[in-house]
């Protein structure tokens, strides 16, 4: 009942990751649209958006619904708008928080070399091999090696989360602050306009 009538490919897929169908603004409007349409009181909603939008900033690629969900069910929140919200890292937004996050953490940590372009793709190299040449290790004599993996974890996983967590913080207050007088008005404008109809309804034809 719920598949699609002509399945999606792989590259249709991959695609659609990279740069949605209609646009971003088609896409954001429509996930808006989505989000205020949610029945539950504004306050709950932008707890969900506050989580939602603060695990973009983290580098927890690939868990940023999961963990949404579990920290607006920790903060009472609305969890489908937590999974919503999720939604604003993408391939325009995630390299600018990146390059924020990299940076002040960089300079919370003192490291006086910071970190290139050149600097972070080698550091995601050397893990990668290290991950590969660790795998191969369990069926073989070789033995396992870490330097890249400390090297990632020096050089961009640990300035990455810490230099992430003001900027979420800060993002996500914005954010859920702007949400609930918006929801606020959209749902008390809404609950008129049924009224209205309500009304209308059953009023007798003359």
């Amino acid at each position: 009942m719920f598949k699609r009538r002509n399945p999606q490919t792989w590259h249709a897929w991959a695609k659609t990751q990279i740069y949605p169908r209609g646009g971003f603004k088609r896409a954001s409007l429509y996930q808006w649209h989505r989000l205020r349409r949610l029945p539950d009181p504004p306050h709950r909603i932008a707890r969900g958006v506050f989580a939602g939008t603060f695990v973009n900033f983290p580098p927890i690629f690939g868990f940023q619904m999961p963990a949404a969900a579990l920290l607006a069910w920790a903060m009472r929140g609305n969890i489908l708008a937590a999974v919503l919200a999720t939604l604003l890292s993408n391939p325009i937004t995630t390299p600018i928080i990146a390059l924020v996050s990299l940076k002040l953490g960089h300079w919370m940590l003192g490291s006086a070399e910071g970190i290139s372009l050149n600097g972070a793709f080698a550091a995601f190299a050397a893990a990668g091999a290290d991950l590969w040449h660790n795998f191969k290790a369990i069926f073989t004599a070789e033995t396992t090696r870490w330097e890249g993996l400390r090297l990632f974890w020096h050089r961009i996983y640990l300035p990455y989360t810490l230099g992430s967590i003001l900027p979420g913080l800060l993002t996500s207050a914005l954010l859920s602050w702007l949400t609930i007088p918006v929801l606020t008005a959209y749902q008390s404008l809404r609950r008129r306009r049924l009224q209205r109809r309500a009304a209308v309804r059953r009023t007798p034809l003359e």
